[in-house]
């Protein structure tokens, strides 16, 4: 996924966050569970349609069986997700840069 995509899509997400307010254990869920922020709104029209579930109500619910408990064992917000993603990239390029292969030269003289 390109970096932009990437993060037009958590943006998406923390709108949703916002305007279905959900919490950052739902928000968690409803991404494990591969659910499209785009498509919520289907699925949060319990006033029209009585006898749907609040939403988050729903992704509890759908969680629950799917994964057999009530919540993530980790919760992280969005931002503290990117934060740790970032984090762990550059760790990645540090020990990328102190295993600098040896000259090709000096290969091959041995």
């Amino acid at each position: 996924m390109a970096r932009g995509t990437q993060r037009q899509e958590l943006q998406r997400w923390i709108d949703a966050r916002k305007r279905f307010h959900l919490s950052h254990a739902q928000v968690q869920m409803a991404r494990e569970l591969g659910m499209n922020p785009r498509k919520l709104g289907r699925l949060a029209n319990s006033d029209q349609e009585p006898w749907k579930a609040p939403l988050p109500i729903f992704i509890e619910r759908i969680y629950q069986k799917r994964f057999g408990k009530a919540s993530p064992d980790r919760v992280l917000s969005i931002e503290e997700r990117v934060r740790e993603v970032a984090a762990k990239k550059a760790r990645r390029r540090e020990r990328r840069a102190g295993d600098v292969p040896q000259d090709k030269e000096s290969d091959r003289s041995e």
